[in-house]
Formats: structure tokens, sequence, C-alpha cells
């Protein structure tokens, strides 16, 4: 798996490099959907969508769920985003999310919320520039089961990648 997201890593980066310049779009009352996997508690693929009703502020919703039995999970998450500063092809923002959290291990069920603070971009490709891929970094609160801190990280291949309409 490492060297799967590695090789995988590997070739996205040498097609920024290779690319010719690429212009990150206005998004105002521009409509995204993706996925998402930036939650504090634990890691859960979600639908996302995002939604920017001025050219500065975005609303994010995701939800998440597996059913599997006995290793279920949920998540609804909701959060805001404010661009600070836009470059050429990418756009840099601060924000927060919260989201409602649930976990079954084995026969055990914890639920919680969770709320963090980050600050991260999203960058457009050539040719490709209704697609944004997201990385963020931040902190994190969680109360499943007890209170747990926690710094976060989130790559694109984690934090997400949305198209928008």
């Amino acid at each position: 798996m490492k060297a799967l997201l590695t090789v995988f890593t590997v070739l996205i980066s040498s097609s920024l490099l290779f690319t010719a310049k690429a212009e990150a779009k206005d998004l105002t009352s521009r409509l995204g959907v993706g996925y998402r996997d930036a939650l504090v508690s634990f890691s859960l693929p979600s639908v996302a969508a995002i939604y920017y009703p001025s050219a500065t502020t975005g609303v994010v919703g995701a939800l998440g769920i597996d059913t599997q039995d006995n290793n279920s999970a949920f998540a609804l998450q909701v959060g805001v985003r404010r661009i600070i500063f836009t470059e050429a092809n990418m756009n840099f923002f601060m924000g927060g999310n919260v989201a409602m959290v649930s976990q079954e291990v084995a026969t055990s069920k914890d639920s919680g919320f969770e709320i963090s603070a980050i600050v991260g971009g999203e960058f457009f490709l050539n040719g490709l520039e209704n697609l944004g891929f997201n990385f963020e970094t931040g902190v994190g609160v969680s109360n499943m089961d007890k209170v747990r801190f926690r710094t976060l990280g989130d790559s694109f291949v984690r934090a997400g990648a949305i198209f928008y309409f």
C-alpha cells in the first residue's frame, strides 16, 4: 500500500512540474462534489460537497458511512472555509469543521463529536480547472470514549478531490 501511495505521489508531483500554468477559478456560486477523509477520530472516506456563496467563503459538508459487522462507522461533518489569499493556480484557506461521529469496534460502540481548526490549500491543474485537490493541516479535538487532542495533516489523497460544476 505504501509503495502504491509513493508511486501515485511521484506521478502527481511529476505532472505538476511539467504542466503549463493553470488558473484557479473564481468559485463564487459554484457547487463542488467529491470525497474527503479528514476526521480527527478515525479514518472514514466520505462523500463531500463544497459550496461557495461568495468569492471568499465556502461551506463544506461530508457524510461517511460504513456498515461492516462489528466494525461500523458513521460521520457527518460540516464546516466553513475562508480564502485568505490566492495564487495563479491555488487558493489558500483557513476554516473549521464540526462533526458527529460514531464507531463500533467488536461489540463496543462509541459516539461523540469533534471540532477542528484548519489551514490548507486547493490547487487546480491545467486542463482540469474544475477539479480541485485539497491539502489541510491544523488541530482537532474529539470526545469519543475520552477526550483526544490531535494535530492534523492531510494530503490531497485524504483531504479530498472536488469537482466543481
